[in-house]
């Protein structure tokens, strides 16, 4: 992060020549940072144990008053060992005012614990110390407020630009000095500065983005990628998420939060007011749909060339989909960066029954992944000409209604002939009418006619092989037969009447 001024650690304190410090072993003895942890304070005590009075990253100053004057290591190693737990960054010693110097076994106990000590000599007083590390912790946080102040102003005037949330981000990028990117409602990165992620990184963020916009409510959420922190914040409002702003930064202080939160509140209004543009889109192709089902693309075909491109070519697929109200949003805006990357082979909009496609054969590799990332059901028609588009809307809505996977195609749903079609209630309701007479005769007369009836049906009338079928003699079933003539008052030695009689078969079982 792009901070005016370093923060305050224990090597700057150190280095305050006015103050005489000096660090017991030298900076050598400590490469793995420990002069570097941020300062949050500078504190004096000389309690055996000050660690409930303490707080995490602080320095401790002492004269060593606790310590008893026999040589007890582990009293050594105890103390030390539970500023260590407490979090404190480094112990200073004030000598010549108990001791000569500083005592060995606190000098062994600090090196095998990693806690920096270092000597305040008789002639600088606690209070000194105290006070540069309060100077040095104000000066930081007076550089952090101006920082804010400045950041938000470049924010606002990069948001007056014409491409205002492009370049609001970018501002934000170059502020927090990190990289920084716009995932829209559909989880696609839209947006990114300074440079493209690792592709296994941004397979990754684009993963965990996923699955924060399907959960559909406004929340922060940070997670780590190899060794790179990112922090992640909703846009819109709950159960209508607008995107995601990404960042590759950790956690950050108050000023850093306030900036982030700036952005994050004018990319919301620069998306809610696009989404104004959005409806009227969506209206407009929607209309398009209901030109097109009048069989007549001549209007949808001017509309269409001016603002998209054009229709797809013939011979067309037509698929129908749908989804569940809260993500609507993030499929159409899937849909709108794919049209834009396929301009003139991809049309689509709202039909009365569900959200229309229309793509070219070639094209149909489209439908799979749009499926297989919302997990939706698509029905997709057999190729076909404009002048019967309404045609294909019915073929779509049937595979869609009847498939058994994401995507069906309307000659798989239909593949077992008209009769598998799942009838209506009204097509039910006539067929057990047409069947009652039967029904009522066999619950009568303990008979078998109905069952008869559709065993020499199935069999292609065939006496003998309706008998094999029923386990009954031939005769009995051409007496059964007769029988069933005479009570539904039909002669079925005629084509006509034995299909009306297996349809409704089929239809009432």
């Amino acid at each position: 992060m792009d901070t005016p001024a370093d923060a305050p650690t224990l090597r700057a304190l150190l280095a305050r020549r006015d103050l005489r410090l000096r660090l017991e072993g030298g900076d050598d003895a400590f490469e793995d940072g420990a002069l570097d942890r941020p300062l949050r304070w500078v504190h004096s005590s000389d309690l055996a144990d000050p660690t409930p009075f303490l707080s995490e990253g602080l320095a401790l100053l002492t004269t060593g008053t606790q310590f008893p004057d026999a040589a007890d290591a582990s009293v050594y190693g105890d103390y030390v060992n539970r500023l260590s737990t407490r979090g404190v960054v480094g112990l200073g010693f004030g000598t010549e005012v108990v001791r000569d110097g500083v005592p060995p076994l606190l000098i062994e106990a600090c090196r095998a614990a990693r806690m920096p000590l270092f000597e305040v000599p008789y002639r600088t007083p606690f209070i000194a110390v105290a006070r540069a590390g309060a100077e040095a912790i104000a000066a930081q946080s007076y550089a952090r407020r101006s920082w804010a102040l400045a950041a938000q102003r470049a924010i606002s005037l990069a948001a007056l630009r014409p491409d205002g949330l492009g370049a609001t981000l970018a501002e934000l990028a170059r502020q927090l000095d990190a990289w920084v990117g716009l995932f829209d409602g559909a989880g696609t990165l839209t947006r990114e500065h300074p440079s493209a992620l690792e592709p296994a990184a941004a397979d990754e963020l684009r993963s965990e983005v996923g699955a924060v916009l399907r959960r559909g409510a406004r929340a922060g959420s940070s997670l780590r990628i190899g060794d790179t922190p990112f922090s992640l914040q909703t846009l819109g409002r709950g159960g209508h998420l607008r995107g995601v702003i990404a960042m590759a930064a950790g956690d950050l202080d108050q000023e850093g939060r306030g900036v982030v939160t700036a952005v994050v509140a004018m990319a919301g209004l620069a998306l809610e007011q696009q989404q104004g543009l959005d409806r009227a889109r969506t209206l407009l192709r929607a209309g398009l749909v209901h030109a097109l089902h009048s069989d007549d693309p001549t209007l949808a075909r001017r509309i269409a060339r001016d603002l998209w491109g054009g229709l797809p070519s013939a011979p067309i697929l037509v698929a129908m989909t749908d989804a569940a109200a809260g993500r609507r949003d993030a499929v159409r805006e899937w849909l709108e960066l794919r049209a834009d990357e396929r301009s003139g082979r991809l049309f689509f909009g709202r039909g009365e029954d569900g959200l229309v496609l229309v793509v070219n054969p070639t094209d149909a590799d489209l439908l799979e992944e749009l499926a297989e990332r919302f997990d939706l059901r698509i029905g997709i028609s057999d190729p076909s000409a404009y002048d019967v588009f309404s045609r294909g809307m019915d073929q779509a809505r049937l595979a869609r209604d009847r498939g058994v996977g994401l995507v069906s195609h309307f000659a798989d749903a239909v593949g077992t002939g008209v009769l598998s079609i799942p009838p209506s209630a009204e097509a039910r309701t006539v067929a057990e009418a047409a069947l009652a007479p039967l029904v009522r005769h066999d619950l009568a007369h303990n008979s078998a006619l109905r069952e008869t009836v559709s065993a020499w049906l199935a069999n292609d009338c065939s006496h003998e092989a309706s008998a094999r079928a029923l386990g009954v003699h031939r005769h009995t079933v051409r007496a059964r037969i007769a029988a069933a003539e005479r009570v539904l008052g039909v002669d079925l030695g005629s084509f006509p009447v034995r299909a009306e009689l297996w349809a409704a078969l089929r239809l009432s079982s």
